[in-house]
């Protein structure tokens, strides 16, 4: 049983917010029903009075005291908190460590030195968020330790080792904090810098991306922790311009007052450029043509954007959009070259809440990648997401937004001043259309999605609502809760009778063999695809393509293998069911729904594609499925009652 385990395991209880059964738990950590159990028992032993989990016959649900328990620092002589000590050591002594002394200095055997040395190697070049380009390797001669690159690339290490410790999804401050704390990297100014840099930059004429500044601030007090330790950057990347400059003034400025760091040119202009490729957009004062992004990057966005927009039937190939993107992508390169990456904390947020989004922004990135030469990882991906949301927004929410009818018996004025109040207060999620004033209303000609009453009306119906002639804050809940009902039931209402003709029969697998990993169980999914005459050998591999540049692990329980290219016959789904979560991309899922689109069911693609994920977002759902579905048939049985509720 890991500290790290039940640490996931209360994130996950944080997150969701409501209560979770052990079994539920259990898949997404990858273990026991009983070790749940067990986990539970040793978060509450954290807790010197009362409890952090709060367990019911609905299973678990986290109290307010979680957070703290969360929060608290790593236990002294855990193997994390050694392997914090090891590489601090490492990096602040030139001349390297003696594996003796550091045994004796953590009160540990050798041997238990030897293997906490495995585990910084497997950070160093291993899998996991802290290897990536590391540019670092650990070298020995005889009893003497030391670890050979650059100074960029010791730096780059502090701050992945630093967002590897923090809370899963956290971005904020405070969990910054506690992750640099557990480093010694100094963080106790770092909430008063960011808000100095902050206004810093807003007089200098920029917009600042919040998401982003956190990270930068967390690079300026790593330089302050390594030019006090004597390990300054002599010389910055590329030629600076007077904007660099200026920022580079600025953060010497601050760095000096709220760290005591004195940076030299080379520290102020490297933190400068992170600054203007991950922070700031311009603003009103921007020099006059300094926001034309390259001529050739923008010529490449505009090509993936339009075709994302033929492929997906998305209103996002228009000028300024492209622009917009064009400034962000000239950064994103900078970056990927530099192999500087921005951190987005809303990644998986994205991905689970808005599949189709996150999937017209991988199309474009495969292009951009391939085009431009950069890996794009998932984080700079969820930026494009970003863009692209907040492009397709207004045209969202006029798809979301339902129509009403007001009935309400003339009396003077009564029914204009509820209407009124109805589009006061609700106007962003109903649109009244029309105003029945008799009392012998035709009900049954009525046809807008809602009904809003003041009488009663001869027969109930899930669509109408009774309200009081003068609104009340309870009457603005029922339409809420009911407008929130009936477009829940109108989406998924659609996915239902989509489905029933999309599942390929004699392409489901119950208990799939995932010990050829993500591929493996595409290609065997595929195979049943190609064996129908619905797909190509070459879909499969464009499917498993897909795969490299971001999972599609859209929920804690479903993955979504597919094409960026819609090239099916007919659209089809091949399904594989496992009671065991199986690894896929950085988590674990039960269910792997490989679909094949074609051409002319392009316009299914959002509501098959985001429902379903939507169906599986709620983990009740998905261990119905799961359990219950163990044929096609029983499956489908089981996927109408969950949508029909």
């Amino acid at each position: 049983m890991t500290r790290r385990r039940q640490d996931r395991m209360l994130g996950i209880l944080l997150r969701r917010g409501d209560w979770m059964t052990a079994a539920t738990l259990a898949d997404q950590l990858g273990v026991t029903p009983r070790s749940v159990r067990s986990y539970v028992t040793a978060v509450n032993a954290r807790v010197p009075d009362g409890d952090a989990i709060e367990s019911g016959p609905a299973g678990y649900r986290a109290l307010p005291t979680a957070a703290a328990v969360l929060h608290a620092g790593t236990e002294p002589g855990t193997p994390r908190q050694r392997l914090h000590e090891i590489v601090r050591a490492l990096l602040d002594a030139d001349d390297g460590i003696d594996v003796h002394e550091m045994a004796d200095r953590l009160h540990v055997s050798s041997a238990t030195l030897e293997s906490d040395l495995g585990r910084v190697r497997s950070l160093l070049s291993g899998p996991g968020p802290a290897a990536e380009g590391s540019g670092l390797a650990l070298e020995r001669q005889g009893s003497r330790l030391w670890l050979a690159g650059t100074e960029l690339a010791r730096r780059r290490f502090v701050s992945r080792l630093v967002h590897d410790e923090m809370d899963d999804g956290a971005f904020d401050l405070a969990s910054l904090r506690r992750a640099a704390d557990a480093l010694a990297v100094p963080s106790a100014a770092l909430g008063a810098f960011k808000a100095d840099l902050v206004a810093a930059l807003g007089r200098l004429g920029y917009f600042v991306n919040e998401l982003a500044a956190s990270d930068v601030v967390l690079h300026v007090a790593i330089a302050a922790d390594r030019v006090a330790q004597g390990h300054a950057l002599e010389a910055a990347h590329g030629d600076p311009d007077p904007t660099r400059e200026r920022i580079a003034d600025a953060i010497g400025e601050l760095a000096r007052t709220h760290f005591r760091a004195e940076l030299g040119r080379g520290d102020r202009l490297h933190l400068a450029a992170l600054v203007l490729t991950r922070i700031v957009v311009p603003g009103a004062q921007e020099e006059p043509g300094g926001a034309n992004p390259d001529p050739a990057i923008e010529a490449a966005v505009s090509a993936a954007v339009s075709r994302a927009a033929a492929g997906y039937l998305v209103d996002i190939a228009h000028e300024d959009f492209v622009q917009r993107l064009a400034l962000h992508v000239q950064n994103l390169v900078y970056r990927a070259r530099e192999q500087a990456w921005s951190r987005n904390p809303l990644t998986r947020t994205l991905k689970a809440t808005y599949p189709m989004i996150f999937d017209v922004a991988v199309s474009i990135a495969g292009e951009l990648s391939e085009t431009l030469g950069v890996p794009i990882r998932d984080d700079e991906i969820a930026y494009i997401a970003m863009h692209v949301g907040g492009r397709l927004e207004r045209s969202r929410r006029a798809e979301t937004t339902l129509t009403a009818t007001i009935v309400c018996p003339g009396y003077y004025e009564l029914h204009e001043l509820l209407r009124s109040s109805v589009d006061r207060s609700l106007g962003r999620a109903i649109e009244v259309t029309t105003v029945e004033t008799r009392v012998d209303v035709d009900w049954d000609a009525i046809g807008t999605d809602l009904v809003l009453t003041t009488i009663e009306p001869p027969v109930p119906s899930e669509r109408i609502v009774r309200i009081q002639p003068f609104l009340t804050d309870a009457d603005v809940e029922r339409v809420t809760a009911v407008a929130a009902r009936v477009r829940r039931t109108r989406r998924l209402g659609r996915l239902r009778a989509e489905l029933a003709r999309y599942f390929a029969p004699g392409a489901f697998v119950r208990g799939i063999d995932a010990s050829g990993g993500e591929e493996g169980v595409i290609r065997h999914l595929g195979e049943l695809l190609v064996a129908q005459g619905v797909v190509g050998d070459d879909y499969v591999e464009s499917t498993i393509e897909r795969e490299r540049l971001s999972s599609t692990a859209f929920t804690e329980t479903l993955a979504v293998p597919h094409a960026l290219r819609m090239t099916a016959t007919r659209t089809a789904i091949a399904l594989a069911v496992a009671e065991q979560p199986i690894a896929w991309g950085d988590g674990r899922v039960n269910v792997v729904a490989l679909v094949a689109f074609s051409e002319s069911d392009r316009e299914a693609f959002q509501t098959v594609f985001e429902q379903f994920v939507e169906v599986f977002g709620e983990p009740e759902n998905a261990q119905r499925l799961i359990r219950r579905g163990t044929d096609l048939s029983s499956f489908l049985d089981e996927l109408a009652a969950v949508i029909d509720g």
